[in-house]
């Protein structure tokens, strides 16, 4: 049988056994209306889950942070977020396009942002000047190899966005990566941010979808911009009990995915066509060739291989953990790692 690992991405999972029968025995109803009870059960229990007051489920990670962007804006406001953020580089310009926003780009280490970093970059009110109103942070970082913040690195942004008066929104696509490696308690978060996406189809291997959590008035109006926007579903429930079951079964099992990622890291530093590994924190793992080689011909030899990864860049790979690769995978991939020829 051929060999076929696929680190592509951690959206490439498909629904488990249990995942299956939670979503065939979901209650459903039309959430439109807010009568579906597995939404409604799925939105209260993220609520809780980050101490925020009421959240909305939307098919994609994409759809809540631009919704949240366009609720924390107004048309000629400026996003400030880091240079790789997912909200700027992959999610088609929609600051821009749902928006009327700018954006400001900061130069984050591996896209984590500091109170030092932001401060300046804050415009003093002028009619020359967009008038600066949200930051965007990412947990974990996706082209920052899956840095992660500490609670301790938001609370200091928290304070100055206060002090100044900005909106703070998370894009947590892989928040509870990021919990599961610092440790720091979801039910934390609330206080320091005004709104959280939450993703449901990476790390924790739901078919779709994602929530963003904020106060009941926000969450009254990112509904109607989520009408506007196409993401009225109907008996969704299906996909929410899918979500229900990964917060229930699979967020513990993340540490796999963390242990597999760093054995990963630990082969690809000791090969001569890796100039350099992005330190690994989380399920991502980034690495650099050897000047002189290109990473789209290495992404092919692997995929000849069986293999399957991404290039971010014209030198980098990337690779990425999820519940679909076993130990006896990550086994195999470092054989075939350490066979190639580059």
């Amino acid at each position: 049988m051929a060999i076929r690992i696929d680190f592509r991405s951690d959206t490439v999972t498909r629904p488990t056994p249990g995942m299956l029968d939670a979503m065939m025995h979901a209650k459903v109803g039309d959430d439109v209306f807010e009568e579906d009870e597995t939404v409604n059960e799925l939105e209260a229990k993220l609520s809780r889950i980050f101490n925020m007051e009421a959240g909305l489920f939307c098919p994609s990670g994409t759809m809540t942070n631009q919704i949240a962007i366009k609720c924390f804006t107004q048309p000629m406001d400026e996003v400030i977020c880091d240079q790789t953020a997912h909200v700027y580089r992959y999610e088609g310009g929609g600051i821009a396009y749902n928006s009327l926003a700018s954006v400001r780009l900061l130069h984050g280490d591996r896209g984590i942002l500091t109170p030092e970093l932001i401060d300046p970059e804050i415009n003093e009110p002028n009619i020359h000047y967009p008038d600066s109103t949200l930051v965007v942070l990412e947990n974990t970082v996706n082209k920052g190899g899956g840095a992660c913040y500490h609670l301790n690195q938001i609370q200091p942004i928290h304070a100055l966005c206060q002090t100044k008066g900005l909106k703070l929104h998370l894009d947590g696509a892989r928040i509870f990566n990021a919990l599961t490696e610092t440790g720091d308690a979801a039910k934390d978060y609330g206080q320091y941010f005004d709104g959280i996406s939450v993703c449901l189809s990476k790390g924790l291997g739901s078919p779709a979808g994602s929530v963003l959590l904020a106060s009941k008035e926000t969450i009254r109006k990112a509904r109607k911009i989520r009408k506007v926007l196409g993401g009225g579903m109907r008996q969704v429930g299906f996909l929410a009990g899918a979500g229900i079951y990964a917060l229930d079964n699979n967020v513990e099992r993340l540490k796999i995915d963390h242990q597999h990622a760093r054995a990963l890291e630990s082969t690809l530093n000791s090969l001569s066509y890796v100039d350099h590994v992005m330190p690994v924190q989380t399920n991502i793992v980034i690495f650099k060739v050897r000047e002189g080689l290109e990473a789209i011909n290495i992404v092919r030899k692997l995929t000849d291989l069986g293999i399957l990864c991404n290039t971010t860049n014209r030198d980098t790979v990337r690779f990425v953990t999820h519940l679909d690769i076993t130990s006896e995978m990550i086994d195999q991939a470092i054989d075939i790692l350490k066979n190639l020829q580059p």
